[in-house]
């Protein structure tokens, strides 16, 4: 199959494996979305399929050629992540979810850090990037649980607060990760200025050289076309991308810092929710590459060992011990503040899934710590990935289930009292019947609010460069007639 593509020339090879990649995604999404998976395992699993293990229908010249995608993809998730980091957020939020996310997270990679560097006897390098990943959760699995379920209460608000800060923490400790990790290869694995203060520096950098991106992005965006904005935005943040590229640095501390700074100074969340709609295809491609890419054989394959330990005992530790960190650090973080005894028990099994971020950064590292202890990072988490994946909306369920945020009981869920107007019980027919009329009545309306936000801000921006096109045909008329 491979040599049937290869055999087309180099330009029609790339061109056809895109289309292979971006069309078996989207056909796996509909076999996923009839399981209730998010579209990043379909993503994944189609990248095995068409990968070197399966089919091998794509090229390895083009999959090497698509190195950039990660620190393309990246961007995206990191500027889109600043974001959440908006002052009047976090001051109405307060610092309660700020430290159940900061303990959750962190007591997860303390966790897998202690059992990789001093259980299982792995370098520094490799101990400290796959902790850090562990601090990261992949919020799609919990929000498709939560819509479908129609959850309410304060168990879901403090899991969609989590859930948005989560990854920040995830980019930051990845950040911090990888500067000491690169230091520590470099010296021998010594403590010293190369390892603890040089990275320190370098992130400082990377933070403030984003902000400054960020507010030439404020500037840029001052009475720009809707189709302007995207072009400038999205140039921006390759022109940023190279920049650390060429420095050998990892942009997403400066992308997440761009964004802070731009949705602070212009409240602009509109060209946030353009970036959205725009980045699918960018973001499809990655995700089925790092499938491509991933070493199957290498799981199973003693003489792929880290530090002389199998892959698939690394990552069976990693897979079971991040989930007990997890649970331990939100158990911990919601005793501090006090929470309810629901959100306490049952908050850490909502946190289990991990993919888009995760990913993300195990293919960035990869890049970065190059060799054996690259390709294993990345194996260990695209592995793991897909098994939080498929537990992760499980889990989510059960989580809302037992924190009574949802009702399978049609009494609960209608009225307090299922009596009718004269008094009388009414007949499970009726409470269903008042359920339906229910949903009914809180569905959106056919029309253009019932569109995702991203969705809308994407049509606004087609209508405008149309009517735009419009007015630029009306004149060229009216001079042509003159």
């Amino acid at each position: 199959m491979r040599a049937m593509v290869e055999s087309t020339g180099p330009v029609a090879s790339v061109i056809i494996s895109i289309a292979v990649m971006l069309f078996c995604g989207f056909l796996m999404t509909r076999i996923t979305k009839l399981l209730r998976l998010p579209n990043v395992t379909a993503y994944i699993v189609v990248g095995i399929l068409i990968g070197p293990y399966v089919l091998d229908v794509i090229p390895t010249k083009v999959i090497d050629g698509m190195e950039f995608l990660p620190d393309i993809a990246l961007s995206f998730i990191a500027f889109s992540t600043g974001e959440f980091f908006r002052l009047s957020t976090l001051k109405k939020n307060g610092m309660k979810v700020v430290i159940i996310t900061l303990l959750e997270s962190l007591v997860a990679t303390l966790f897998v850090f202690i059992v990789a560097y001093w259980v299982l006897g792995l370098d520094l390098a490799f101990s400290a990037v796959l902790a850090a990943l562990a601090a990261a959760t992949a919020p799609a699995s919990t929000m498709m649980t939560i819509r479908q379920t129609r959850a309410k209460g304060d168990f879901v608000d403090t899991l969609l607060q989590v859930v948005a800060l989560d990854d920040v923490v995830g980019l930051l400790a990845y950040s911090a990760a990888i500067s000491i990790a690169l230091a520590s290869s470099a010296t021998g694995g010594s403590a010293g200025f190369e390892s603890v203060i040089k990275p320190i520096i370098l992130n400082l950098v990377v933070l403030l050289l984003g902000g400054l991106f960020g507010l030439a992005l404020k500037f840029l965006m001052n009475k720009r076309s809707t189709d302007n904005r995207l072009i400038v935005s999205v140039a921006l943040l390759f022109t940023f991308c190279g920049i650390c590229a060429m420095m050998d640095i990892s942009p997403l501390l400066g992308c997440m810092s761009m964004g802070m700074v731009y949705i602070n100074t212009t409240d602009d969340d509109k060209l946030f929710k353009q970036l959205n709609y725009f980045s699918p295809p960018i973001l499809l491609l990655f995700f089925v590459r790092s499938g491509v890419t991933f070493d199957l054989g290498a799981l199973v394959n003693t003489s792929s060992a880290v530090g002389g330990v199998p892959l698939l005992l690394v990552g069976v530790l990693y897979f079971f011990v991040r989930i007990i960190g997890k649970y331990a650090g939100s158990f911990l973080g919601c005793a501090i503040v006090k929470k309810d005894k629901k959100v306490r028990n049952y908050l850490g099994l909502a946190l289990i899934p991990q993919a888009g971020v995760a990913i993300g950064l195990a293919a960035l590292g990869a890049r970065m710590l190059g060799g054996e202890t690259g390709n294993a990072l990345e194996t260990v988490i695209l592995a793991s990935s897909v098994l939080y994946e498929l537990i992760g909306p499980a889990a989510a369920k059960l989580s809302l289930y037992l924190s009574h945020s949802y009702s399978t009981n049609l009494e609960e869920i209608t009225s307090d009292v299922p009596l009718t107007s004269d008094g009388v019980p009414k007949t499970p027919v009726e409470i269903l019947t008042e359920r339906i009329k229910k949903i009914q009545s809180e569905l959106p309306a056919h029309s253009e609010s019932a569109q995702s936000e991203e969705e809308q801000a994407f049509l606004e921006a087609a209508e405008e460069q149309y009517a735009a096109m419009g007015a630029m045909g009306r004149r060229r008329g009216f001079i042509n007639r003159k």
